[in-house]
């Protein structure tokens, strides 16, 4: 799926408007909350933030933290 969307000012604020069909995609509904992730590559990935997927995040967070050097090394 490939769209093009309009970033519109929202308050002070830029935002996007979702198309329904994007909604039901993620099944996401109004007020729920979205993880946006970027790649090594540097694309972007918006997915549901469901409480397991927000708590494997802040493990994933905590092992880079923790290991940052050795990470670097081995990149």
């Amino acid at each position: 799926m490939v769209l093009e969307l309009k970033l519109r000012k929202v308050g002070n604020s830029v935002g996007v408007v979702l198309p329904k069909d994007v909604l039901n995609h993620l099944k996401v509904h109004k007020g729920d909350v979205v993880c946006i992730t970027e790649a090594a590559d540097g694309s972007v990935r918006m997915e549901s933030a469901n409480a397991e997927f927000t708590r494997q995040m802040e493990a994933a967070k905590d092992v880079v933290r923790r290991y940052r050097n050795t990470l670097r090394e081995l990149a």
